[in-house]
């Protein structure tokens, strides 16, 4: 075994190279092997486990890890494994007593391999079990960070299989229409494939049962496409839930409608434990437009498409359908760099003193939640989480409230009686100014009375047309100012007297100088924030 530039004195944790047929992700990369390093762990990684994913054993080295000439040596010398896959019958027969297994195990599809690990005395944590309701466990969601990669990875190959651009175009040659693209579930990956098909120019559609997920598919450029019948479809855990059948009946109309229009369909539906549901069926893709393509995302559970075949693109009656379910293995590197990120934010939760060494906390929600073997004994499924507490309901403020001889509460409309009041001091003030006050005080005051009234007026009567409504309002009060200033500036008229004098009249500059400083800086700020959102 080649030793690497440092040695930890802590656990060492094992990469073996994935043995599954097509698989080319890797459990970790070099970026993260220093990280764990800097934990305190020493890194093993098996000679070749980085190959698919364009990952040398070099870069490993340089990074701090050591290289196990052969599996076994991997897993025999390994306190903690990092995995993609499930093990295997051959990998399990290489464990030993008291080792860490981390990993997408799946438990409630793989009950033997849970056995099979418990008989070996491990402790096993199925990444894919991670309870994705807590905020914090969103570092560690392994499942959203491969979801992401395969809904873009869809959006690839149905760029590849449709033979046409996705964005319309006006040529010489003649008129390209944009591809009209439909998703069918609008979860992590759906999200990722509508942002990919929109960033290419095409016009995109999804639905979910999730209708609060309308809004993200708006804000990605998408259009959400509503079922015609109301029904809650939000599951536990963030998923969506199966429908009754009245609801699936509309559903597949809707379906069987955007078969006709669309030119690519992505479907991405798929329920943790059950089979895929059967969204498209044979009839749909009879009467898709020859040259379409189907991407079944949910292949490897049997698919949403009644003709998908898995881990196959095939022609029938004329649509390409694209059933493959390796799409994240297909990015390697990417997904192993996303995948071995989540594994490193797991490690930190479960080495929180940094000396190399993991505690599996059973008090911790979300270590509870991903173990599903602790020391030999099958602690899958976990208890559910406790529910949030309520929150304690808003006390009402007491105030006193006096009543007046018209029934009104101190915090209503005034009494007419005190309307009338108030009215008649206003009149009484006005009168004053005007019998005593100078005459050029009162010239003065006159105008500023009507800036008061015809400036609310013009102000909260702009129209947002920059970037920001609060923009908007306050140019249209510098101009006022402007206006104000000008008039205190310029020379006085002939035959006139009473203009302001020159400090007055400098104050004014003054005051114009400032004021324009403000309305360009803002139009200069408001071009720089319009900018960020240019391609």
């Amino acid at each position: 075994m080649q030793t690497g530039e440092t040695t930890p004195k802590g656990q060492r944790i094992g990469v073996p190279r994935e043995v599954f047929p097509g698989e080319k992700r890797v459990a970790t990369v070099p970026d993260v092997v220093t990280k764990l390093v800097k934990l305190g762990f020493a890194v093993v990684v098996e000679r070749g486990a980085g190959d698919l994913a364009d990952l040398s054993d070099d870069a490993y080295e340089q990074a701090g890890a050591s290289i196990a000439p052969t599996a076994a040596a991997l897993w025999s010398g390994s306190d903690i494994v990092f995995k993609v896959r499930a093990p295997t019958a051959d990998e399990v027969a290489l464990m030993h007593e008291g080792q860490t297994l981390i990993g997408f195990l799946w438990p409630a599809q793989n009950p033997d391999l849970m056995q099979q690990l418990a008989a070996k005395k491990v402790t096993a944590l199925s990444i894919d079990a991670l309870p994705r309701t807590l905020s914090r466990a969103q570092k560690m969601d392994a499942l959203t960070s491969m979801a992401g990669v395969s809904g873009y990875r869809a959006v690839v190959e149905a760029a590849n299989a449709f033979g046409r651009f996705f964005n319309g175009q006006i040529t010489a040659a003649g008129k390209v229409p944009p591809a009209k693209v439909f998703i069918a579930g609008a979860g992590v990956a759906g999200l990722a494939a509508i942002g990919a098909a929109a960033s290419l120019g095409a016009i995109v559609r999804a639905n979910d049962t999730r209708a609060e997920v309308a809004d993200q598919v708006i804000s990605l450029g998408g259009e959400f496409v509503k079922v015609d019948y109301e029904e809650e479809g939000s599951g536990g855990g963030g998923y969506a839930k199966v429908m009754s059948e009245g609801f699936q009946a509309a559903q597949r109309e809707m379906y069987a409608k955007q078969a006709q229009e669309c030119d690519i369909i992505i479907t991405t539906a798929l329920i943790p434990g059950k089979p895929a549901p059967r969204l498209i069926t044979a009839e749909m893709v009879k009467s898709m437009k020859p040259g379409s393509v189907i991407v079944d995302m949910a292949a490897e559970q049997g698919g949403n498409c009644e003709l998908t075949e898995p881990g196959k693109a095939v022609v029938k009656h004329g649509v390409t359908i694209v059933g493959y379910t390796d799409l994240a293995s297909r990015m390697a590197r990417q997904s192993s760099t996303l995948y071995g990120t989540n594994l490193f934010r797991l490690t930190e939760e479960l080495c929180k003193t940094k000396d190399g060494v993991i505690n599996v906390n059973m008090e911790d929600d979300a270590i509870r939640g991903l173990t599903v073997i602790k020391n030999g004994e099958i602690t899958w499924p976990a208890p559910p989480l406790p529910a949030a507490a309520p929150k304690p309901a808003a006390k009402p403020v007491a105030t006193a409230e006096k009543k007046s001889a018209h029934g009104h509460g101190s915090s209503g409309p005034l009494p007419a009686k005190t309307l009338a009041m108030v009215f008649g001091l206003g009149a009484l003030v006005f009168w004053a100014i005007g019998a005593y006050a100078p005459a050029a005080f009162l010239g003065h005051f006159t105008v500023f009375v009507l800036a008061c009234f015809i400036g609310y007026m013009v102000v909260w009567n702009v129209t947002p047309a920059l970037h920001t409504p609060l923009m908007s309002v306050t140019n249209a009060i510098s101009s006022i100012i402007v206006i104000g200033a000008l008039v205190q500036i310029l020379p006085p008229e002939a035959g006139t007297n009473g203009r302001p004098d020159a400090l007055i009249q400098w104050m004014a500059f003054g005051g114009i100088v400032l004021t324009a400083i403000n309305m360009f800086g803002g139009f200069a700020v408001t071009r720089r924030m319009l900018d960020m959102f240019r391609k």
